[in-house]
């Protein structure tokens, strides 16, 4: 039963005066429960709280951490057919992408949990004291990784589970010892309020300090403005437009004390098909990337809003091709009315560009919300010339650019902005030959893909879902994937401290078992 009030730390509340409603996109109607937005009252008490939480929290072991956010899949689970109701309700996606969101939801909760039993991504350090050594001697330093504070993580609209209030935002910065305060996606009050639930209970549970976790609604952008500007934040994570994200950076680079904002945000993906590609295997690929463009309303990060290719008959083909099995796709529901609405726009906008000739445009009648797929082709040139061309739409649409020569194709490379990842198609032999084509696109992304698609990011170690900006903010890091816990961590160095009074990390007993680099060698040994 949804209640629509604000879960500041274990206390629901509902100071706020106003209150606003989500949106069902399938059936076009409001849905029922009203959501009280948050008081600036009741903002400062959750940073209150989350800030007196952070002494506690830091020092819980990272086995009482681990059991906490297994915990909290656990409750997310138990909330079965309710919590999945309320998704497709709430974001008109079918009940398979719930389920399936919710499964990528537990996994990265208990991924950190393990990253945690194990231990060694706090990155211990350890050169010993030479007390002797000549012409001065040297101190004993120890470093390792230690929490930053609170962290404020913002909903995403496209993934009210993965990427929202337990998503992999909040599930690392709890993992790596800090508290979160969540400022729920209004799309999705309803789904933020379940889990939010779910994650107190298991708080509770595991005896978690209260204000470890706090859910704040709100429809507007002041909510979120206070959070970053509130001295008791220590960083900030988001995911959505590069507008919201960068007015969130500039915020908080304006502060007295800045902090990092880690905001992952815009990118058209673009995916190069070399001609042993298309000739080899031309109608499987447009198959492939016609149900990329369109997979769940073309609503995705990854989604391949930019493909390039050689001038020539290959090419040609394989553009055909795309927009005949567009055509046969049906499309789908869209997030909300006003995600639609800016699609329709966007698309548009560049359909109305100079040069552009359309390749597949599904105008069929459709339910309200639904997008209707759209292609695009333009020249080289006319795409060098023009970085309205350039930007990403938010939907079920590409834009196809033929290259006069390998040359035009990596000007184009070398002159987009930072995307969040990119793709090759072809055979191994002709891929030898486009090495600098290769380095161009490296260069500019955070994942680079070899004959696939790049819709769908897997949630492990080895993932790199960022790239330079302005896919995210900071290339360094990424926000799937357990090495996302760095983000909110930050080093600090012990100099000729005690032994026993060191973190146990640190210890020359090694307690933990930890892979600690000693004196340059990696080792779980003892000193």
């Amino acid at each position: 039963m949804l209640t629509g009030k604000n879960y500041i730390g274990n206390k629901l509340s509902a100071e706020g005066k106003q209150s606003f409603k989500t949106f069902n996109p399938q059936k076009n109607i409001d849905n029922k429960c009203e959501f009280r937005e948050v008081s600036n009252d009741e903002i400062d008490a959750a940073v209150r709280l989350a800030t007196r939480a952070f002494w506690k929290y830091k020092n819980v072991s990272a086995l009482e951490k681990a059991h906490f956010l297994r915990a909290i899949a656990d409750e997310i689970e138990a909330l079965g057919k309710l919590l999945i109701d309320t998704y497709i309700s709430e974001s008109g996606l079918p009940e398979g992408r719930a389920v399936g969101e919710r499964g990528r939801t537990m996994g990265q909760l208990r991924a950190f949990a393990t990253l945690l039993e194990e231990g060694s991504w706090v990155d211990a350090s350890i050169d010993t004291a030479q007390p002797d050594r000549a012409p001065l001697p040297k101190a004993d330093i120890r470093k390792m990784l230690l929490p930053l504070g609170p962290i404020a993580v913002f909903g995403s609209s496209n993934f009210p589970l993965a990427f929202s209030t337990a998503g992999g935002d909040t599930a690392s910065a709890l993992a790596a010892g800090c508290p979160v305060i969540v400022k729920s996606h209004p799309m999705h009050a309803g789904t933020g309020e379940l889990v939010a639930s779910a994650i107190l209970k298991a708080a509770e549970k595991t005896g978690m300090p209260n204000g470890v976790f706090s859910n704040l609604n709100s429809s507007g952008i002041a909510v979120g403005q206070a959070l970053v500007m509130h001295s008791g934040i220590k960083a900030v994570g988001f995911t959505g437009s590069i507008k919201g994200g960068m007015a969130l950076y500039k915020l908080a680079a304006e502060r007295k004390e800045p902090i990092p904002v880690f905001a992952e945000m815009g990118s058209i993906n673009p995916v190069i098909a070399l001609p042993s590609a298309l000739l080899e295997k031309g109608d499987y690929w447009a198959k492939q990337y016609a149900g990329s463009i369109t997979l769940g309303a073309g609503q995705f990060c990854t989604n391949p809003g930019l493909i390039l290719g050689l001038e020539g008959d290959a090419f040609d083909s394989f553009v055909d091709q795309l927009g005949q099995e567009l055509e046969q796709i049906e499309p789908s529901c869209m997030l909300h009315p006003n995600i639609y609405k800016g699609y329709n726009e966007s698309k548009q906008k560049l359909s109305d560009q100079e040069g552009t000739t359309v390749v597949c445009s599904y105008d069929n009648k459709v339910p309200p919300n639904y997008a209707q797929q759209k292609v695009v082709t333009v020249s080289g040139a006319q795409f060098l010339a023009n970085t309205t061309l350039h930007q990403e739409v938010f939907g079920p649409f590409s834009v196809v650019v033929k290259c006069r020569d390998k040359t035009e194709l990596k000007n184009i490379l070398e002159h987009l902005e930072g995307q969040l990842t990119g793709t090759i198609l072809g055979n191994k032999e002709e891929l030898e030959s486009y090495q600098d084509i290769v380095e161009a696109l490296t260069n500019r992304v955070g994942r680079i893909i070899f004959n696939g698609v790049p819709t769908g990011v897997e949630v492990c170690p080895s993932m790199q879902h960022g790239g330079p900006f302005p896919a995210s903010t900071d290339s360094r890091f990424t926000s799937v994937g357990v090495s996302a816990i760095k983000r909110w961590s930050r080093p600090v160095a012990f100099q000729d401290w005690p032994n026993e009074l060191l973190p146990k990390a640190l210890q020359n007993k090694n307690p933990l078992n930890l892979l600690r680099l000693v004196n340059g060698r990696y080792t779980n040994d003892k000193i």
